[in-house]
């Protein structure tokens, strides 16, 4: 017998369910880096996608930035000497050799004292230009062998005078991961409550 429209054959997915599964984040739950990293991507999938907020990358361009030239200067040290063989490098090799350590160096000072954990840069501009960009600014931090992850929300609503607010929480890993380690909508709950609590106006630590 003809299978009837909208029959599904046997271990066969309807769409909705299709769509289930690949969205669902399962990761190793007792991998740190993993789970930071399911949280952090999740973040910043509400944020650009539910609430469609557009990302700034700024921040990862000026790393990206420092290390370029870092690399770049490494790079020319290394054909400068392979033309020219030291000693007649030895000027060239130093100067390469200082600029890297240095910009090293500014990169260590960069991601402590600027980035400190940022993972994201979220702006939200008026369609129509009468209302000011609104800018969410979001940090995490989970630290090793510790099962407790820290998320912070900065907001500025972008209009003359106003202050940055901020609202964060932490919590347990357990909370947003079953047993299978697959996350769970109660993490996406906890960032729409922090994300209402911003926009209300209320700050909470």
């Amino acid at each position: 017998m003809a299978k009837e429209k909208g029959e599904l054959k046997e271990g066969e997915k309807g769409g909705d369910e299709k769509l289930e599964a690949k969205d669902d984040v399962k990761i190793d739950k007792w991998d740190g880096t993993a789970l930071k990293n399911a949280l952090d991507d999740k973040v910043r999938k509400i944020f650009t996608e539910k609430y469609k907020y557009v990302e700034c990358h700024k921040l990862m361009d000026i790393r990206l930035t420092i290390c370029v030239t870092a690399v770049s200067a490494a790079m020319f040290a290394l054909v400068y000497d392979y033309l020219n063989p030291f000693p007649a490098s030895k000027f060239v090799l130093i100067t390469c050799v200082l600029t890297y350590f240095a910009l090293m160096g500014v990169l260590t000072l960069y991601t402590t004292f600027i980035e400190k954990g940022i993972f994201l840069v979220a702006k939200h501009t008026d369609p129509i230009g009468m209302d000011p960009t609104k800018v969410f600014t979001v940090t995490s931090v989970l630290k090793r062998f510790d099962d407790n992850y820290h998320l912070s929300i900065e907001y500025n609503d972008g209009k003359p005078g106003s202050k940055t607010i901020e609202a964060s929480f932490t919590k347990s890993v357990a909370n947003w991961f079953d047993e299978n380690g697959v996350l769970t909508d109660r993490f996406e709950n906890d960032v729409n409550a922090l994300h209402n609590q911003l926009e209300s106006g209320k700050k909470t630590n």
